[in-house]
């Protein structure tokens, strides 16, 4: 499959999740539209990676070249999940003392 394919496919999931994030008012919905191009960027580079690895594997059939993006998934992934449990913290939270999750709502806590 060409690598045109993918970056397409990665734009449109990442201009989904700006367009969430810009647009709406409930912090769960933001959250996931966060989540949302985090995951656009990672299958991006496991694409890259596969490609590069795929050009480096006909020169040299015992190489390792290429397996970087992959690895660099896998530690978003990990950051990710901490961002997921820290927000979600925060979510319920702000939940409890407003009652909301509406992001609108934590301007008028700033007085």
């Amino acid at each position: 499959m060409p690598i045109q394919y993918y970056i397409y496919f990665c734009l449109a999931l990442f201009s989904i999740g700006i367009i969430g994030v810009l647009t709406r008012k409930n912090a769960i919905i933001v959250f996931m539209c966060v989540e949302l191009m985090l995951n656009a960027v990672n299958l991006l580079l496991v694409a890259f990676s596969k490609m590069h690895h795929g050009a480096a594997l006909a020169g040299n059939p015992a190489t390792t070249a290429g397996i970087d993006g992959q690895l660099f998934v896998f530690f978003i992934m990990v950051v990710a999940a901490a961002e997921v449990s820290v927000g979600l913290a925060i979510i319920v939270m702000m939940y409890r003392n407003t009652h909301s999750v509406d992001i609108n709502f934590l301007n008028r806590l700033k007085n």
